[in-house]
């Protein structure tokens, strides 16, 4: 296993569309591996393939409700209700931001075995799916639309979600 370069927000692969996974090889089985262990190494909540430089639609999430998930051609089936809530990016590093995302996500994609399969995450998981598969069509969480506006650490303080926020933004710094 290898622990990948995190591509930063001045690298132009974020900005491009990822091509979907066609078959499960074992080049993307050692991306996802990979992958689990930059994410593992950054200490973050969620990576897309090009955020390590390779344009394919595969994700990864650490979720407190489901333990890792690996995402292969990710897709947002279904979404409700609404959250303002404090998100980062490893890499957009150093800047936080309050976002407009849905309140409850269900994705369908394929795990590493090719089976599809379904997730539902509320709150901190909805946010996460939404913002790793935003990275697979070259959006950033900074992009108009999504954004609400910028927030410095210190006022993350009372955020309940600021150790995870801030935890994703570790190791950019070294």
């Amino acid at each position: 296993m290898a622990i990948l370069k995190i591509r930063t927000d001045n690298d132009a692969i974020l900005r491009k569309i990822s091509r979907p996974v066609d078959k499960t090889t074992p080049r993307i089985l050692t991306l996802l591996d990979d992958m689990r262990d930059t994410l593992c190494e950054a200490n973050g909540v969620g990576l897309a393939a090009p955020q390590v430089g390779v344009l394919r639609r595969v994700v990864i999430i650490d979720s407190e409700e489901y333990g890792l998930i690996e995402l292969i051609n990710p897709e947002i089936i279904s979404s409700e209700g609404c959250q303002n809530e404090a998100e980062g990016c490893l890499s957009i590093p150093g800047k936080w931001g309050i976002t407009n995302r849905p309140m409850t996500v269900t994705v369908r994609a394929l795990d590493r075995e090719g089976n599809m399969k379904e997730y539902t995450g509320t709150g901190l998981l909805a946010r996460a799916f939404c913002h790793e598969i935003d990275h697979l069509n070259g959006k950033l969480f900074t992009d108009p639309g999504t954004l609400v506006r910028y927030v410095t650490e210190d006022e993350l303080i009372d955020d309940e979600d600021k150790d995870d926020i801030v935890k994703s933004h570790a190791d950019i710094k070294s």
